[in-house]
């Protein structure tokens, strides 16, 4: 093969090649981002960044999540024992969907210590397409409840999505067989019994009586004649 043609099937193979990738590439994006946490305590106020990582899943017809935390947040005076800690949070949509889902977690494993930083263990949750299009997934509101006391920490510095992901909504259709209310033509009705046949059979009753009304008259009509007739 010569040198130009070598090169044309070079450069053909090549362009598959990166058509192959195009076609291949995935429809979601993921990034950590950075989300500064302003946190009301029962102890007062207390600020935090963590960098925050969302991911999703194929699950069915929907997509499970899981939201992650580099860094812990908050912080107690006191230590909490095991399971003494729940987490939770939500996760606002955006693009395509909107709303917010929530996301849950397993309480602490082993004992936080006091004035330490909290780490959150992931979170997660499932995200069924309500909308077709490219949605995305960003940080909301996390809550932690522990000892009998609420922390609510709140996203202030506006952080961008942790997660985009391009879904398709699940069909609306309930797969059953819609039922006809119209009457099949099969000739074996019932005879109506309604307002309209008993004006017919008053008719024909009527008509019945009109003609018996007309023969006696004729009758009475021609006996007349007769006795006429005879004198």
């Amino acid at each position: 093969m010569s040198y130009p043609k070598r090169t044309a099937a070079l450069a053909s193979v090549a362009a598959l090649a990166g058509s192959a990738v195009l076609m291949a590439a995935p429809a979601a994006r993921a990034e950590v981002v950075n989300v500064n946490y302003q946190c009301k305590t029962p102890i007062g106020d207390k600020s935090a960044v963590s960098p925050i990582d969302i991911k999703g899943v194929k699950s069915g017809s929907g997509y499970k999540l899981t939201m992650s935390w580099q860094k812990g947040v908050s912080s107690s005076p006191v230590d909490l024992g095991k399971g003494a800690m729940n987490p939770s949070a939500t996760i606002k949509l955006g693009g395509a969907d909107s709303g917010t889902l929530s996301v849950t977690g397993p309480a602490n494993q082993a004992t936080v210590p006091a004035n330490t930083p909290i780490k959150i263990n992931d979170l997660t949750g499932t995200y069924t397409p309500k909308k077709s299009g490219k949605v995305t997934f960003t940080a909301g509101v996390l809550t932690i409840k522990a000892l009998g006391t609420t922390t609510t920490c709140t996203p202030t510095n506006s952080p961008g999505a942790s997660l985009t992901l391009d879904v398709t909504a699940a069909s609306g259709s309930s797969g059953g067989t819609q039922s006809d209310s119209n009457t099949s033509d099969s000739g074996s009705a019932l005879p109506q019994t309604g307002p309209e046949d008993s004006a017919i059979a008053l008719g024909t009753l009527g008509g019945t009586v009109l003609l018996a009304g007309a023969a006696g008259a004729l009758w009475l009509t021609r006996r007349n004649q007769a006795a006429r007739a005879r004198r």
